[in-house]
């Protein structure tokens, strides 16, 4: 696949520092303000935002067949609504524009103060309104080491879980962008050796490191989207915190699964990487040889992507520490099983729904995508380096979630998705 703006060897007339998770062959998407303007359409090359909303005014896009007023929108949503090849076209566009050796917005002093700012010096906002928000269970890592802490350790997976991508429906109300603080929640919970439940804070709220991708207008009600086409319905992806309240969920999840334990916010990194952008990363998921999925689920050909991750705890005032390494390729389903899973019945999926990969764990201890595996239940408590140690979230620690993809001299990256745990706020009488 041909893809201009993948081109190794472009640089741009931009400065880029060389660990930038943002190099001109990146180009995602966003959205921003400068003080107290309104909301504008953008993209990122290394540490500057750039207003798409400006270009457009400018002429850059005047001749790519495409409704443009969705530049003017306050979010990605009727954007993304336009399709692939507009994407597509957008983002070769940008990176012809910003191309080193391209003089015209270069040399142009007015027009470029009007589309470019200093990204610390922008509001970068929420891309999409998201819809809808689904969560998925597709790590087998995961999984297993979930099954054999709470069920038995010799029947880790339930029968279902080789045969499909399991999910749940989440609450895209409390879908939060970087750097918004969350709150620890109130709810019931066991509490070990007890019969009877009790009403609080919750005493585990834990991390779980994910990724997500945005979809497009994918099908009508009714309609399915099959496996071999669901990567053309993928906008792209961000970094996922699906923050939880492990003591909450494990009360409350039989048998209808998480509620309360996992609603109180999850947040997202805000610069929406392009599949195109990923596409010199694509790798092989593990083998689905044994068993294999049912026809309507079954690929060839590369379907995942080596996305290096890492998770940080930032506690206040005090020094971080790298808890976890783990990469998107460990995931037993691929996205494109997930979406022509959650397609198969006939529900509708729409441009800016989120679907949220479900925790990535690798094989290794360091590679647990959650506290909850990290400290086996809180059995084994992560040392942090002033001498206090974690079992779980403690208010005011930041959680940080970093990924990138690393290639032929390329580097490509998401950025962070950064929140603070603060306390529960108290229920009023």
């Amino acid at each position: 696949m041909n893809i201009p703006a993948n081109n190794p060897s472009l640089k741009s007339w931009l400065e880029v520092a060389p660990a930038s998770d943002f190099p001109i062959q990146n180009i995602p998407f966003g959205v921003f303000s400068v003080e107290e303007d309104d909301l504008v359409i953008g993209t990122r090359i290394g540490d500057f935002a750039i207003s798409l909303t400006a270009l457009n005014d400018l002429g850059f896009f005047k001749d790519i067949d495409f409704d443009d007023n969705v530049l003017y929108d306050e979010t990605l949503n009727a954007f993304i609504s336009e399709g692939k090849e507009v994407w597509r076209a957008v983002r070769n566009r940008i990176s012809e524009i910003f191309e080193a050796n391209n003089p015209k917005l270069r040399d142009d002093a007015k027009a470029r103060e009007l589309a470019i700012f200093n990204v610390n010096e922008v509001n970068v906002e929420l891309p999409v309104f998201i819809g809808d928000y689904t969560d998925f269970y597709s790590s087998r890592e995961h999984a297993t080491n979930v099954g054999m802490m709470f069920r038995d350790p010799a029947n880790a997976l339930l029968p279902n879980w080789l045969h499909l991508p399991v999910g749940y429906h989440g609450r895209s109300s409390t879908i939060v962008p970087s750097g918004v603080p969350v709150n620890r929640p109130l709810g019931q919970s066991l509490p070990k050796g007890e019969t009877q439940p009790v009403f609080g804070p919750s005493k585990r709220v834990d991390f779980e490191l994910e990724t997500a991708f945005i979809t497009a207008d994918a099908n009508i009600m009714g309609d399915r989207v099959s496996v071999d086409d669901a990567e053309n319905h993928m906008f792209g992806m961000v970094l996922l915190n699906d923050w939880s309240a492990r003591d909450i969920q494990a009360w409350e999840y039989v048998p209808l699964g998480p509620f309360l334990a996992k609603n109180f916010g999850s947040s997202i990194s805000c610069w929406v990487v392009t599949m195109d952008a990923l596409e010199p990363f694509r790798c092989a998921s593990p083998s689905q040889e044994d068993p294999k999925p049912l026809p309507y689920l079954q690929q060839k050909g590369d379907h995942s992507f080596d996305i290096n991750l890492e998770v940080i705890i930032q506690p206040e005032d005090k020094e971080a520490k790298t808890v976890c390494k783990s990469n998107f390729k460990y995931m037993y389903w691929t996205m494109a099983q997930q979406l022509a899973h959650h397609t198969v019945n006939g529900c509708m999926v729409t441009s800016g729904d989120l679907m949220g990969s479900g925790t990535i764990s690798g094989p290794t201890k360091d590679s647990f995508g959650s506290m909850l595996e990290l400290t086996w239940g809180g059995q084994n408590p992560i040392e942090m380096p002033d001498g206090s140690t974690r079992a779980f979230i403690e208010d005011y620690d930041t959680v940080i979630m970093k990924g990138y993809c690393e290639k032929n001299g390329v580097r490509i990256g998401f950025g962070d998705v950064s929140s603070q745990l603060l306390p529960a706020v108290p229920l009023e009488n």
